[in-house]
């Protein structure tokens, strides 16, 4: 919930000017709901998509105040956030409410982006990676090998989401390591190339370290993406 509408369509347009040629990578900026469709209509064309940070867990209908995955789609965007830690946290989502979420996102062809992570309890309790395995399985219960295959998984430790901590690129790789064996238990043909990204206090000076590791698959960036020039670091890592 940051940039009024006339700052993040600014934002999105000093990001076009700024991406240059990036084939090996996409880049996919998500406005607050007001903004998707313009700044949709205004990224038509350039590589760079449009997504929401969050859908509705219901078809549309009377829900006053919600926002459906097929009204997200109707107006330009491509991808949607699901199951973001500020959910879980602020706003008590289930694993449950993120796999309804999930299924209508996936139905409406939208690509979701399915985020899972630790609080810093459950880590100092050593708890890390059965928190996961149960946010991923739980997001993903029900739904087919083909349906796995497109979405995207977002590792994101509670702890160091906004806190200036981040996680050692090898604390992260251990994660993301986890995450892919269960995706390989539940979806094996697509579980190498199914893209896990990492969330928490990513900026310009730790994006190379966290890049080198081998199932960190690209980021998702909070902070730092409201500030062209960081963002656009970011986006632009360099690979070891």
């Amino acid at each position: 919930m940051n940039l009024g509408h006339a700052e993040a369509i600014r934002l999105a347009q000093e990001l076009r000017a700024g991406l240059g040629s990036v084939p090996d990578r996409d880049v996919a900026i998500f406005p607050a709901f007001l903004s998707v469709a313009a700044i949709a209509e205004a990224m038509s064309g350039t590589p760079i998509r449009v997504g929401a940070q969050n859908c509705a867990a219901t078809e549309d209908g009377a829900f006053t105040g919600e926002v459906s995955a097929s009204m997200i789609s109707s107006v330009g965007a491509k991808s949607v956030i699901l199951g973001h830690s500020e959910r879980r946290q602020l706003f008590f989502e289930t694993d449950e409410l993120v796999r309804q979420k999930t299924a209508l996102a996936l139905a409406r062809g939208l690509l979701p982006i399915v985020c899972v992570g630790e609080t810093r309890a459950e880590r100092e309790a050593g708890a890390t990676l059965s928190v996961v395995d149960r946010q991923l399985r739980g997001a993903l219960a029900g739904l087919s090998k083909d349906q796995i295959s497109r979405i995207c998984l977002a590792y994101e430790p509670v702890w160091a989401i906004g806190t200036g901590l981040v996680a050692t690129p090898e604390q992260a790789q251990e994660v993301h390591a986890a995450l892919r064996r269960t995706l390989r238990e539940l979806a094996p043909a697509c579980a190498e190339d199914l893209r896990i990204l990492y969330g928490g206090s990513v900026k310009g000076s730790n994006i190379d370290g966290l890049m080198t590791m081998p199932d960190l698959d690209g980021a998702l960036v909070g902070g730092a993406s409201l500030k062209a020039d960081e963002f656009l670091r970011i986006i632009h890592f360099r690979r070891a």
